[in-house]
């Protein structure tokens, strides 16, 4: 359900038709709501009015088991097996991001003498670089040593494929886990998973990836390229709300060799968890990590979502994607390239990496002009996009629920935003000068 622009906050009615529908490009940051989330949220709600604690073992979505009834269609987007309970399966659902991006590596990270660093890009989002540097101390390992930190080059914005590679190959000896996101929330680089994943259990390393960035943005096999691990979340590209359901996955081959490192009594194997006899039997694979019984409304939400992905393919999607991020590029790149027998025109020059077998939908774009400035006036012309410090404006058209006609309009108003931001930028000039 798209917003109308004049429900921004930020809009400027004298600038946008407030009763013409917003120009979404945020979904990198939260995804749209489905149309049936509220009937699914309405109908539990329902049932807890009519039968109260009945709810956890009744109804199309027994609360106890409320993920169960999702897992195959998340299975889907990450091409993991699912084989109905689970329990020899790959993906539980009912894990918050918070809890699944620390817990899933402390199980996977043991350091040895010989092996105990952990590799990640430099900037990684903070909730990953905050979660390997708790694991070093919890360790009692120094941070500065263990944690190996990837540049990109000096003068580029992105990580090239054959320095992370280079890298896993002199310092792989070292390296208990490499930790990588699948694309980069800043640049939106999207990174050569399999190859990272190949390279890394080459030199016995352990390989996951947070996929928060990744998950219904492009196409993932995580069981065939041999990722041992990864964790999500879904209020970005799956379109679960606010605060919404993490999935996590651990490989089949890891099913009774990893454990987990603190358990919940979700974790105990269904058939005996209610005997509460507190002798744990814990259930195989990535099902030992659940923690408690799974949020039902949250349950609603991210399954209103996946039906509609079960409607289309990560395929199609895809190549949708493909064609609606490259005609961004070309009109960015038409309107707004530097030009340099005109120092006075200004420009937009994009982060996110050309090929299309490195990047996801999202563009990232720095600006000639001061970026605060751009951005609001991107706002108040109904544009929802999303601006990162230091000068990023990441810039998202997803092939779910936005069109061409989005990015040709993103491409007219942004011209009037840079106008604008432009004589702002000449006023405050002309008067600093008096």
């Amino acid at each position: 359900m798209l917003p109308l622009a004049l429900t921004s906050p930020d809009s400027d009615l004298a600038l946008v038709n407030g009763e013409e529908s917003c120009v979404y490009f945020a979904g990198n940051s939260l995804g749209l709501q489905p149309r049936k989330v509220k009937t699914y949220l309405d109908e539990e709600l329902d049932k807890w009015a009519r039968t109260g604690v009945h709810g956890h073992f009744n109804g199309q979505r027994p609360w106890a088991l409320a993920d169960e009834c999702i897992l195959d269609l998340m299975a889907e987007m990450v091409a993991a097996p699912f084989d109905g309970w689970m329990e020899l399966g790959e993906i539980p659902a009912s894990l918050a991001a918070v809890k699944a991006l620390p817990l899933i590596p402390l199980s996977f990270f043991k350091p040895t003498s010989r092996r105990y660093k952990i590799l990640l890009e430099a900037r990684a989002f903070p909730s990953d670089h905050y979660a390997v540097e708790s694991q070093l101390r919890l360790h009692g390992l120094d941070v500065g040593k263990s944690m190996v930190l990837l540049q990109p080059r000096q003068g580029e914005e992105t990580l090239r494929t054959e320095d992370i590679l280079a890298v896993i190959e002199e310092e792989g000896d070292s390296i208990a886990v490499i930790m990588f996101s699948g694309v980069q929330y800043y640049t939106g680089q999207l990174f050569d998973m399999p190859r990272i994943t190949k390279a890394g259990q080459k030199k016995g390393c352990l390989v996951g990836f947070d996929l928060a960035h990744a998950v219904g943005n492009v196409e993932l096999h995580l069981h065939d390229w041999g990722v041992d691990f990864a964790c999500w979340c879904s209020y970005k590209y799956l379109n679960s709300g606010a605060g919404g359901l993490a999935g996590a996955y651990i490989h089949e081959k890891h099913s009774k060799s990893i454990k987990p490192a603190l358990i919940g009594w979700w974790g105990h194997d269904f058939k005996t968890r209610f005997l509460m006899e507190n002798k744990l039997q814990l259930s195989e694979g990535i099902n030992g990590f659940r923690l408690s019984n799974p949020p039902i409304l949250l349950v609603c939400a991210l399954h209103a979502s996946l039906e509609v992905f079960s409607q289309t393919t990560m395929r199609a999607l895809r190549r949708k994607s493909i064609l609606l991020t490259g005609y961004l590029e070309y009109l960015i790149k038409h309107y707004y390239s530097e030009d340099k027998t005109n120092p006075e025109k200004p420009f937009v020059r994009i982060i996110t990496p050309s090929q299309i077998e490195e990047r996801g939908c999202q563009l990232t774009l720095s600006f000639s002009l001061p970026i605060k400035s751009v951005f609001k006036e991107l706002e108040k012309r109904g544009v929802a996009c999303d601006m990162r410090e230091p000068n990023a404006l990441r810039v998202a058209p997803v092939p779910l629920y936005n069109s061409f006609r989005d990015v040709h309009r993103f491409i007219e108003i942004l011209g009037s935003a840079i106008t604008s931001s432009k004589q702002t930028a000449n006023n405050t000039v002309l008067s600093g000068s008096y």
